[in-house]
């Protein structure tokens, strides 16, 4: 027994050390769901939906059926201005599972790195290792009980290779037996192809006013809210399982999607609706509920993915490294920002470089390679997106309004600012508005220094032979690789 207990105290020791030495201390787990300090760790589950806007009920929108996030909502807070800082899966996933912009850290290319043994720098990991380490069971859903009838997808899609494994598991069931957990579980109803039920009447959906009124825009917009109830559906499985299991009172449920809506204007672009997304929290009934949260509510304060990688870890009790960008949102450390930023590099084989930020009532975007046009050829979007080929027709034929027809556009503005308040689908652009110049020059200033403080490594662009490459690489590899064959674009 003694030699036991010996073993265990070098362990820890040895733990310690290694945690001190990457600046990653914090509270060991002592008993089951316990830190080092003996109190109780909650349970943390993230849902991760893929390519989703804020198109549910609880945020106003029509023909969609999303009762289970709906109830989500009620019990727990929705929050108005929650963004991720790419507008696309691979390097916003590789931000939010850092805590780090992804323009930091050089993983900005849509799947980049993918072969090349391109490592994370120095001082960063993915948030789960440190949960890990601070005595939590960490978990990528993929397998459920056969009650609950489907399989998570298990996607990561990040842009760097990881050493090491980030994940304890992929089944449910072993959570209830190893807590505290940090656990995760995707979906990808709300990816392109859309899939699920017809439910949406195209003929009463609400089109953005930059998409022609068309009965192709209509049946494609239809078919995305009905993913979205889809969606819905299956995230209410995971919650009864949840209270089946007996663990829902200890569990943190944290809803979010993964970059804004497949929509021609929306994923792959610094607008709203490509950074945009719904989170929504609920609290475990067990813990008491933090500063800055209140059940039942709206919360209006900008933030990032980021900031709930930062948040979930201090929530876990665990101590932020010292490069994390994000920065935690509720509890007494708490940050406030002026300013949320976004990013857009090559997405698939087509290169931009598009840099935005956002504040309270103010978006900005500049567009580096402003002589190409937004509908530059790009073989996913022109497969999948009926939208996209539709603007080009009508747009030939002379019967597009000016909003849609902008999108047509063979080069783009240097500069772009909307108000928010007062344009909130961002069709007037300010930016040569004498009446904005002072909001133009502040806004402007605002992203130049976070251009320079994070160091943005995009401002070296991949040479267009290296983008070709790998957009053709990306395209192929679904097909030619089994073991990868489900994931998407």
């Amino acid at each position: 027994m003694a030699n036991q207990m010996d073993r265990r105290e070098m362990m820890a020791r040895t733990m310690g050390a290694v945690m001190a030495g990457l600046g990653l201390t914090g509270s060991l787990a002592s008993g089951q769901g316990k830190g080092a300090d003996g109190k109780k760790r909650p349970n943390i589950l993230w849902l991760i939906g893929e390519d989703f806007g804020c198109h549910l009920g609880c945020y106003g929108t029509k023909e969609v059926w999303s009762p289970n996030l709906d109830k989500l909502a009620a019990e727990g807070v929705r929050y108005n201005r929650f963004y991720t800082t790419a507008p696309v899966c691979s390097p916003s996933r590789s931000a939010f599972m850092t805590g780090m912009y992804q323009t930091t850290i050089g993983v900005h290319n849509h799947r980049s790195h993918r072969d090349d043994g391109y490592a994370l720098p120095d001082g960063v990991c993915v948030f789960t290792d440190i949960l890990r380490r601070d005595g939590y069971y960490t978990a990528n859903v993929r397998e459920f009980p056969k009650e609950v009838g489907f399989r998570g997808t298990g996607k990561t899609d990040w842009n760097f290779t990881y050493q090491g494994k980030p994940f304890d598991t992929a089944s449910w069931t072993d959570l209830k037996d190893h807590q505290p957990f940090y656990a995760q579980v995707n979906f990808s109803e709300t990816h392109r192809t859309f899939r699920a039920p017809p439910k949406a009447d195209p003929a009463k959906v609400d089109l953005p006013p930059y998409y022609p009124d068309h009965p192709v825009a209509r049946k494609d917009w239809a078919a995305y809210l009905d993913s979205a109830s889809e969606l819905d559906r299956k995230i209410g499985l995971v919650l009864k399982q949840l209270e089946a299991d007996g663990l829902a009172d200890d569990t943190i449920v944290v809803f979010f999607g993964d970059n804004g809506e497949a929509h021609v204007r929306g994923k792959q672009f610094c607008y709203e609706t490509g950074l945009h997304v719904p989170m929504i929290i609920r609290w475990a009934k067990n813990f008491p509920v933090p500063e800055h949260f209140k059940p039942g509510s709206a919360d209006d304060r900008l933030l990032m993915s980021i900031d709930l990688s930062a948040t979930t870890l201090d929530v876990a009790g665990s101590k932020l490294p010292d490069k994390m960008e994000g920065r935690p949102f509720l509890g007494p450390r708490a940050v406030d920002r002026q300013y949320v930023y976004g990013a857009r590099d090559r997405c698939d084989e087509t290169v931009f470089r598009i840099r935005t930020a956002c504040d309270k009532r103010y978006r900005y975007i500049r567009n580096f390679l402003n002589d190409r046009p937004l509908l530059q050829p790009n073989k996913y979007k022109e497969r999948q997106y009926p939208v996209w080929n539709l603007l080009k027709e009508l747009n030939a034929q002379g019967k597009l309004k000016p909003e849609q027809a902008a999108l047509c556009a063979p080069s783009r503005a240097a500069e772009e600012l909307y108000d928010l308040q007062a344009d909130p689908h961002e069709t007037r652009n300010l930016a040569s508005d004498p009446a904005h110049a002072d909001t133009l020059k502040r806004m402007r200033k605002a992203l130049e220094e976070w251009i320079e403080q994070t160091n943005d490594q995009g401002r070296a662009l991949e040479s267009e032979d290296v983008a070709r490459n790998e957009g053709r690489t990306r395209a192929a590899k679904p097909k030619a690789d089994k073991k990868n064959k489900k994931k998407k674009e």
